[in-house]
């Protein structure tokens, strides 16, 4: 089960937009306000026919709105064009129950999660079945009508010690940021004596537990997300066991911010360890994933580099020309580092430094190719320009041998 490609006609924030997804891994970066979360709601909607969040507006007539898509469904292709009604303020949809096989999940920025289950929601005809998840941030933890929420579930399978709580475990596991810092389990514990609940905790590497709801947000979105995948886990089988049916093998993630609230521990093994976190699930190998995420960050990509397969992943930005923004599939290249990702086409900083460094460094070069008309205010000397490289850069930093081998030396020699 993959989504295939978008195709969007006067909506969003381009007049057209397309965008042919890889069967793996897809990341999308680009500036705020481009159009990333977007492109994750209509995504959802195409998988599910739901809206997460709010419903998706066209731009005003004369425009024509459309969404075309397509979605690979037990080796079936399906493709459907979406016009958007006016009157009745809706899109339409096909006729009939998604064709979708396996489970969709989409991580969303605020901390809330939408869940969708090929055997336990319907559309249309069953009007008593929820069409999806939606769950607000409170609701993970504190659950709704759906489910219990992590507070209660997780201390209801850490006192059975059953297979729910054997998977969230090793789930955990997958999703930790090193070796060295394990997210594991510790014993519950009470944090107050108005309040009867046992509360899960985190066992901290210092030795200590930490009530789940006193962790960093980091670690709470991260444990949500765990959390989220057992009980959809859980629940989709009990429901196909009662319906005869085999349970899903396939799992699509659509994720804003990946790196949202993450330390560079995690953002450097976020990615690969979500597109094995199915195996440490099910305790199986090789079960498909495809992962659509929103990133911002470089050392995500940086992360990536040794498991970037360009038959099976790709990389797409949004970037604004002129007036117009335009979403682009970009080549893959390696740049190695954090600090070369910065400076890549993909995120388009002049330096991996800090603005005022970054204008030092340029009046610096400008001096030294003798481009007097190119220095800025304030650094039109070369007394200035040393002054202000020594308060904005580090004793060891790299541009400091070209700047002192160039600009200093020569005159050193002429005075000796």
């Amino acid at each position: 089960m993959t989504l295939e490609s978008l195709r969007l006609e006067h909506v969003g924030p381009a007049d057209r937009m397309a965008i042919d997804f890889t069967p793996r891994m897809n990341l999308l970066t680009g500036d705020n306000g481009l159009g990333k979360s977007f492109l994750l709601d209509v995504a959802w909607w195409t998988l599910t026919r739901t809206w997460a969040r709010e419903l998706v507006v066209p731009h005003r007539p004369p425009a024509k709105p459309q969404i075309t898509y397509a979605y690979t469904a037990r080796t079936k292709a399906h493709t459907y064009t979406s016009a958007f009604d006016r009157r009745t303020e809706a899109w339409s949809v096909k006729q009939g129950r998604p064709a979708i096989p396996g489970l969709v999940l989409y991580a969303e920025v605020d901390g809330g999660f939408s869940v969708w289950d090929p055997a336990r929601n319907y559309w249309r005809k069953d009007k008593d079945r929820a069409p999806a998840y939606c769950f607000e941030p409170a609701a993970v933890w504190n659950g709704n009508e759906h489910c219990e929420g992590l507070i209660r579930d997780w201390a209801s399978w850490q006192d059975k010690q059953g297979e729910a709580f054997q998977q969230l475990t090793s789930v955990l596991e997958q999703l930790s940021p090193s070796p060295a810092e394990r997210l594991r389990p510790g014993a519950q514990t009470r944090i107050s004596i108005d309040d009867p609940k046992d509360y899960p905790t985190l066992r901290m590497p210092y030795g200590q537990d930490v009530a789940v709801v006193h962790a960093s947000a980091g670690m709470r979105r991260v444990i949500a997300l765990a959390y989220l995948l057992v009980w959809s886990w859980q629940e989709h089988r009990k429901a196909a066991e009662l319906l005869g049916q085999p349970p899903a093998r396939e799992i699509i993630f659509l994720i804003d911010e990946i790196e949202a609230h993450l330390h560079p521990q995690w953002q450097r093994r976020i990615v690969p360890a979500l597109l094995d976190v199915m195996d440490a699930l099910t305790g199986e190998d090789d079960i498909p994933v495809q992962l659509i995420a929103a990133t911002h960050s470089p050392l995500v990509l940086a992360s990536v580099e040794p498991h970037f397969d360009e038959a099976r992943d790709a990389l797409f930005e949004l970037e604004l020309e002129g007036d117009r923004v335009a979403l682009h599939h970009r080549p893959w290249a390696k740049h190695g580092d954090a600090a070369s990702w910065l400076v890549s086409d993909t995120f388009g900083l002049g330096q991996a430094r800090s603005i005022d460094a970054e204008i030092a460094i340029k009046a610096a070069n400008a001096w030294m190719r003798d481009d007097r008309d190119a220095l800025p205010t304030g650094l039109q000397t070369k007394e200035a320009i040393h002054d202000e490289l020594k308060r904005v850069l580090g004793d060891l930093d790299p541009f400091w041998p070209r700047w002192i081998v160039t600009a200093l030396q020569p005159e050193a020699a002429t005075e000796s």
